[in-house]
């Protein structure tokens, strides 16, 4: 691995960051943070850190990533809240559950992010130790999730001229280093 290639890994050629975007991404960050709050999920910082995680730069590019996120996390909450019932802070069922998971995800065919969010969900709910139960702990890990997601998706459908601008922007990039 040569400077040149981290540099290729890490300068935007095609999607650099505006400050519209920026912007767009912090509204979303800190509403979602509030919103978790305002519901007063023990650890709101989950719904900012999705919203930092799902939001691309285009509501396109978002959506199949939020349609993971939200049915891999469904998935591993109520698999880690059911596991954790039955094996309490078990890592032979947590091991267990990740491999059904995956086994699951190979028989249906879906999205390795799909199969991934599920299991962050499951480590979170089975393996972070907690004074209250793996069950309560999945049912706010999923409402956490879903404030973040839908607080990207409706920053990205609330604000149309950001998410415009930014195509626009990539647009001119592309057809600059099209150019060359």
């Amino acid at each position: 691995m040569t400077a040149g290639t981290l540099r290729e890994w890490f300068v935007a050629k095609e999607n650099p960051p505006t400050f519209t975007h920026a912007t767009q991404i912090t509204v979303g960050a800190v509403g979602a943070y509030l919103i978790a709050r305002l519901f007063r999920l023990p650890e709101a910082y989950w719904a900012t850190i999705v919203t930092l995680a799902i939001m691309q730069t285009t509501l396109n590019a978002a959506l199949p990533i939020s349609l993971q996120y939200f049915l891999g996390t469904a998935v591993g909450a109520a698999g880690g809240a059911v596991l954790d019932y039955y094996f309490p802070r078990s890592i032979w069922a947590f091991g267990a559950g990740v491999l059904v998971m995956g086994l699951i995800g190979v028989i249906l065919q879906v999205q390795r992010g799909a199969y991934r969010y599920a299991s962050i969900t499951l480590a979170i709910v089975m393996l972070v130790p907690r004074s209250t139960s793996a069950r309560l702990v999945a049912v706010h890990r999923f409402f956490e999730v879903s404030i973040g997601i839908a607080v990207s998706l409706g920053v990205f459908a609330l604000w149309p001229k950001a998410a415009s601008a930014i195509r626009s922007q990539r647009t001119m990039v592309q057809a600059g280093t099209s150019e060359k």
